[in-house]
This record gives structure tokens, sequence and C-alpha cells, in this order.
């Protein structure tokens, strides 16, 4: 004797939700199929006829429609597969995520940054786990948000007297000194060492990743004091502080600024500003710059502000 189907009964909600499943063009096939044999049973149908006009097992219809009726809307969803046993342990995880967030250069590795090849044959160079690929350990480090490749620079604002010394340059762009406008024989030259030439050190430790946030990587630009760069700033005619006359030819290479202060001996005076580099800081170097050029002055702008100088601002446009 054929067994009775299970009785479906439908609430006016389930039935709006169902009815949205089957007409939205979105829907996945089989939560289309699981709504319509929901639907279909619930007007009375049998298995045999649903699933004769869905194209579907009697058994399929029968497992859904008792699924429904046991648990609701979310019987119909699919269950949790055991899927494979797991090939690493918990504790093998959390080491290579520890690795991750742990800084190559302390370990003795030839790296700057971690990637997921580099960890995974770390990992396994050291025992912690048999063998894994760089896939399993990026999935592993997705879950926690640990990208040890990514970093970010950061700097601490270190100059007490930014808005003084930044005044006085932005006033020199815009030919103004100690509030007096300059004259046709006043020059205002920004300096800085030659491009291409630029060298990072390290002046605190790089921080390494962490869940969420990304590594931190604290550098600072030393030169070489040979080679310098400098372009004329001309006056603003109308177009602000931030106009610079691209015309001219860059000063020649240099020891330290004050030897191309004496290639503009008609000048009645001379404002070099130039950043804090090691060959041209401190009181030493303007005190250099006098005693070699009377007519010449030196102007540091605030420490870490190198993008107020408008030659590194020429050379990135």
């Amino acid at each position: 004797m054929a067994r009775r189907a299970t009785a479906i009964t439908l609430t006016d909600s389930d039935r709006d939700v169902l009815t949205g499943r089957l007409r939205a063009a979105m829907t996945p096939r089989r939560d289309w199929q699981r709504a319509a044999i929901v639907l279909t049973a619930a007007d009375g149908a049998t298995n045999v006829q649903i699933a004769a006009d869905l194209g579907l097992d009697p058994d399929t219809v029968c497992t859904w429609r008792v699924r429904f009726a046991r648990e609701g809307l979310a019987g119909l969803a699919d269950r949790r597969r055991t899927g494979r046993p797991p090939r690493f342990t918990p504790v093998q995880v959390a080491e290579v995520k520890a690795l991750a967030c742990t800084r190559p250069a302390d370990l003795d590795l030839p790296l700057e940054h971690w990637s997921n090849a580099e960890l995974a044959a770390h990992a396994t160079r050291e025992g912690i786990v048999p063998a894994v690929s760089a896939s399993s350990v990026g999935r592993w480090l997705e879950k926690d948000a640990i990208r040890p490749w990514r970093h970010r620079s950061w700097i601490f604002p270190r100059d007490p007297d930014f808005v003084a010394k930044a005044s006085r340059a932005l006033d020199l762009y815009a030919r103004i000194f100690e509030g007096e406008p300059l004259g046709d024989d006043d020059y205002v030259l920004s300096t800085d060492e030659k491009s291409q030439l630029q060298a990072l050190r390290r002046c605190h430790p790089t921080a390494p990743a962490r869940p969420r946030p990304s590594g931190r990587v604290r550098v600072r630009a030393w030169w070489h004091p040979g080679v310098l760069r400098g372009l004329r700033c001309a006056p603003s005619q109308g177009h602000g502080p931030d106009r610079a006359d691209h015309r001219d030819r860059p000063v020649q290479p240099a020891r330290h600024p004050g030897h191309d202060a004496g290639a503009l001996p008609s000048a009645r005076q001379v404002f070099w500003i130039a950043d804090n580099g090691s060959s041209h800081r401190g009181q030493a170097s303007i005190n250099r710059m006098s005693a070699a050029y009377a007519n010449a002055t030196l102007v540091h702008l605030p420490v870490h502000a190198s993008w107020l100088n408008q030659v590194v601002r020429h050379e990135v446009a």
C-alpha cells in the first residue's frame, strides 16, 4: 500500500516567500525547485504528480516535503556536509598565523614581507606542518584578515615650528619676505637632491602584520651629498604661490647649496629653500651659506615637509 504524503499547510507569510522565490529571476535552480515542490504540495498534489511535473525523482520530492513540514522554511536550506576530515589541527593553523604576524627579519630571513608561498615553504621547513599549499595558507589568513604583504607608511609630526617655517617658505614662493615684496633682482631658489637617486633607511623597527591592520614601515630618505637640483621660483603674476618657472635649467650639481648661489652674482638677495637633508641641515649650514655668499640666505622647510618643496612638486608633475 502506498504511503500517504505528508500534508503541507502554508501560512500567508510562507506562501509569499515561496512565491517570491518562484518569480525572482536570480533565484538559484535548487531553491526554485524546492519552493515549487512545497507550493504544489500545499495545493494537494501527490509526490508522483509533482515529480512528473518538475522532472524530479519522487524520493526527492518526498524529502523536501517532509523537511518543510518539520522545519518550515529553514528546512529548505542545504544541510551542512561533513566533507573530508581536516588535514591540519587548529594548533598548526594558529602557528602559521602567528608566523605571518612575525617579521621575516626576526627569523634571519632575507625577506621584506611574507607571501602565502613563503609562509607555506617556511612552515614546512620548520616542521610546523608536513606540507601545505599557498592557497591553504591564504584561506587561513583571510579568516582573520591578516595580510602580511601589505603595509602603509606612517610618520610622526616632529617639527614644533611647522607653521612658522612653512609660512616663511610659502611667502617666498609668493615673492614676499618678512612682509615686504621682493624686487626683480631678488631670487628664490627651490632645491632638492637629484631625482632617481633616493635611498631609504629604516629609522624605526618595522611593525609586523596583525589581524585587520596592515604592517607599518617607517623610513627616512637619506641622500648622497654630492648631487643637488634647483628650480627658480618665478613671480606669481597672478597665478598664486605654486607657480614655478619650468623654463629655467636645473642648477648644476654641487657639494652643498652655497656652491651655486654664486651663479647669480647680479642678485641683490638669493633665498635658497631646502629640506633638512643631512648635507645641509641645521644652523651650521645656514652660517656656511652666509659666509660663502653674503647675498644668500638658506631657508629650511619644516621637518618631514618635502611636499612644500616646489622642485619636488615639479618633478612629480
